[in-house]
């Protein structure tokens, strides 16, 4: 499967920003998906996943209550609702796409290119 993130740019921090990820192929509906995010010197951190129905969801801590992932299977698109955006959300976000919705970044086989978010304080 191939991801193509878009959704990203520039917002103050308070702000909203929905980060979207297409999907190419007819299986998107057979893998779960995630967002996880990475700033310059720092490892790649989970962000949220969903599973394949969509009935089943894992956050990060430091995002939960704020942000949202949800899935549209029909339209091969992971969506990543940010809100009450800060600073320290600024990173390029992937998507990814995994048999488990968990956190762990090696349990996820493909990758999208990122896109960028800042927050500017």
């Amino acid at each position: 499967v191939q991801l193509q993130a878009s959704g990203g740019g520039l917002v103050q921090a308070g702000g909203s920003l929905r980060l979207s990820c297409d999907a190419s192929g007819r299986t998107f509906s057979s893998y779960s998906m995630a967002w996880f995010r990475q700033t310059p010197g720092k490892e790649r951190e989970f962000v949220a996943a969903v599973s394949r129905s969509g009935s089943s969801t894992n956050y990060a801590p430091s995002v939960e209550g704020r942000f949202t992932i949800s899935r549209d299977n029909a339209k091969n698109t992971v969506y990543l609702q940010m809100n009450s955006l800060k600073p320290e959300d600024t990173a390029v976000y992937y998507c990814a796409a995994g048999s488990w919705p968990t956190s762990r970044v090696s349990a996820y086989n493909y990758w999208g290119q990122g896109t960028q978010v800042t927050v500017s304080s």
